[in-house]
This record gives C-alpha cells, sequence and structure tokens, in this order.
C-alpha cells in the first residue's frame, strides 16, 4: 500500500514525510516507510501491515541504511507482537532480511528482548506488545541522539585536520536522514560544517549501481542547499590528482573488532586513493554498527546484489547483453590502516586499532558484549 507526496522544490525545508513512522490503529498497526526506491522523483510511502511486507522492503532497498535498519528491524518484531503473531519467526526472518549491516540484527534484538522480558514477567499479550513497541521507539530516540553527537565530534575532527575551514568533502553512497533516526552519519558532519560556513564542496559519488549518492544524497543536499556536485565513481581519483578532495567521509554497515569497515562497494577504492594522496578517510558510524564478535573484514559476510541491478538500468533497460554475467556485491571491506579516523557517538577513535576501538565501546553505554551479531545496552 503507498501513499504519494508531491516533492518540494530544490532548496525547501526537509521533506516533511520521515523515513520511517510507526503507525497505530486506525491507521497501523503498521510501520511505514518512506520508499527510497521512488526518490527524488516522487515521496512515497509504503505500509507495512505485516512482517513478510517489512522483509520484502529491506529487501528491496525501500528502507536501507545501516542505522535505520536496525530501527526497522526494532519496530518490525513490535508489529508481530502487535498483530499476535510468531514473535520469534518475525525476528528471525528481520535479522536475516540483509546479511551485512549488523544493526538490523541488534535492533530485532532490542525489541524482542524487551517484548521477552515482560512475557516472562508474566505480561500478558498486549503489554509485552506495548514492551517491544516502547523498546523500537528508545532505538528510534537513541540513534537521533546518536546522529546528532557523531555531527558533532565529526565537526571537531574537521576542525583538527584543517583549521582553516573551507572543507571540501568526498562522500559516497547515502548516509542522511534517510538512513538515520536524527540527519545521519558522515552527511550529518558534512550538514554541520555547512551550518557551520565551513563547507566549500559536497562531492558526491553517484554510487553504481543504484545511485544511492546521485539520487539520495544529491537529494538531501540540495534540500539542505549545501554546496554540492555529483560526479561518477570514476571520476574521483581525478578529483584527487588535481588537489580537490580535503577529506573523505563514509559510513559503515559493520566495523570489525579489528577496525575494518564494511561499507557501500566503493568505498576501499576511495580508501586506497585518499591514502596515495595524503587525503584523511574518516569513517562516521553509531556504535551499534561495532561488531566485536567479527575479528576482522575477512570475517564479514558481503551481500551479493542480483547481477540485473548491474545489466539494467532501474525500468529493465538493459544496458548488457541479455545473459550477462555480473559481478555485484552490496559492499566492500577497506582494512583500518586505510581509516584515519572512525567517529561515533562516544568519540573519535584515531588511530583506529582493536584496543583503542574496544576502548571506545568500553567508554560507552553499550557493552561490547554480544548475543549473536547484535550490541546489547547495559
Amino acid at each position: 500500500m503507498a501513499e504519494r507526496h508531491e516533492v518540494p522544490e530544490t532548496g525547501a525545508a526537509a521533506p516533511v514525510v520521515p523515513s520511517l513512522r510507526w503507525a497505530d490503529p486506525p491507521e497501523g498497526p503498521a510501520v511505514v516507510l518512506l520508499d527510497q526506491t521512488r526518490l527524488p522523483a516522487e515521496e512515497t510511502e509504503l505500509v507495512c501491515a505485516d512482517v513478510p511486507q517489512l522483509v520484502a522492503a529491506i529487501r528491496a532497498l525501500a528502507v536501507r541504511g545501516a542505522p535505520l535498519l536496525g530501527i526497522a528491524g526494532a519496530y518490525g518484531v513490535a508489529l508481530a507482537a502487535a498483530r499476535g503473531d510468531d514473535v520469534a519467526a518475525a525476528a528471525e526472518a528481520l535479522a536475516h532480511a540483509r546479511p551485512t549491516a549488523v544493526n538490523l540484527g541488534y535492533g530485532v534484538r532490542r525489541a524482542s528482548d524487551a517484548h521477552r522480558a515482560a512475557s516472562d514477567a508474566g505480561a500478558g499479550p498486549e503489554a509485552a506488545a506495548s514492551a517491544a513497541l516502547a523498546e523500537a521507539r528508545a532505538v528510534h530516540a537513541e540513534d537521533a541522539d546518536a546522529s546528532a553527537r557523531m555531527a558533532r565530534h565529526g565537526l571537531a575532527l574537521l576542525g583538527e585536520l584543517r583549521p582553516e575551514g573551507g572543507h571540501r568533502i568526498l562522500t559516497h553512497c547515502n548516509t542522511g536522514a534517510l538512513v538515520s533516526g536524527g540527519e545521519g552519519t558522515a552527511l550529518a558532519v558534512a550538514l554541520a560544517a555547512h551550518r557551520a560556513g565551513a563547507l566549500r564542496r559536497l562531492w558526491v559519488d553517484e554510487t553504481r549501481p543504484l545511485l544511492q549518492g546521485a539520487r539520495l544524497t544529491a537529494y538531501e543536499a540540495a534540500r539542505a542547499g549545501m554546496p554540492y556536485t555529483v560526479l561518477a565513481d570514476g571520476a574521483a581519483g581525478s578529483l584527487f590528482a588535481a588537489g580537490e578532495v580535503d577529506a573523505v567521509l563514509i559510513g559503515a554497515d559493520r566495523i570489525a573488532a579489528d577496525g575494518s569497515v564494511a561499507n557501500k562497494v566503493g568505498s576501499y577504492p576511495l580508501a586506497v586513493l585518499a591514502r596515495h594522496h595524503r587525503v584523511p578517510f574518516v569513517v562516521v558510524a553509531p556504535l551499534s554498527t561495532v561488531d566485536p564478535a567479527t575479528a576482522g573484514g575477512a570475517d564479514i559476510v558481503v551481500e551479493q546484489r542480483p547481477g540485473r541491478e548491474v545489466t539494467e538500468f532501474p525500468g529493465a533497460l538493459p544496458v548488457a547483453p541479455a545473459g550477462a554475467p555480473a559481478y555485484n556485491p552490496a559492499f566492500d571491506v577497506t582494512p583500518a590502516e586505510l581509516v584515519t579516523a572512525i567517529v561515533t557517538e562516544a568519540g573519535v577513535a584515531s588511530p583506529v586499532t582493536r584496543d583503542g576501538l574496544a576502548k571506545l565501546c568500553s567508554t560507552s553505554r553499550w557493552s561490547t558484549s554480544r548475543s549473536g551479531n547484535g550490541m546489547m545496552a547495559e
């Protein structure tokens, strides 16, 4: 079920349609998503009235981005509980909808644990469902707070790296409000720089094959009035060579214990270019993305997407011969030695080492203990 909204003109305020919201009766219970596959042409709300619909939306990338996937997973558990469905089965389906983003399992686990604790304490189905929904809302609010903190820490780091300001930032994929309960991760830092009058240019990789940079980051940058330019992914090297990049800011879908970072495919080549040209390569991600249970980059499971995303443009316009094989990993992994800093809501890890990252996690409200792949709150 979808509802279409007109897209405001460039320079308008942020869209009133949130990336994700919970709908109570009579509209719900439902998880209502801003369908990111329809942007930037139109803002369409996708109403997920049950968990299978939400799982399908996650797999189709209607909702995406590590932090928002965690929020969606938590609300998905609440939806199953509100409907009287099998919560454990729903949680299992949600947690495995996409394999790489650790936040998805984290959000699912938070809401599932709240539901189980309420049930074990003798609460009836309605009260247990309310407990799951309250936990999902807590995950949502915590992510918004983390986003604001990351923006502050990231802006301070930019100031240390280039005190004179005038930052020319290169970013990849989409890391703004569309992936977060707040203003995002890496793009939130760029937005903070813009508001401080310290952003000279935001370079936006198109991010093939699904163009999350051109479709989504440019959409958000235009709304905020940021000075931005979209470029083909293969053009990034010439920007570095011309001295037009002061820092690379990206997000993360999973950060291993050693500081290796899984992010949208194309991130690793940027890290190599940044190292060669002595440009800081900075990852901005909430601590819920750090996974101490994953020892190193080689242990991260990288999602393989359908080949047609490479061989066809949206709308089934072929760009390769019929039946052409395609290699389409959704992510790649950047080793810690190529990462200048990891910015989290609790502070900055730099240099990026296993011990430094563990210390940063231990100083926050998050425990490094795990149940599966999700970080648990103390």
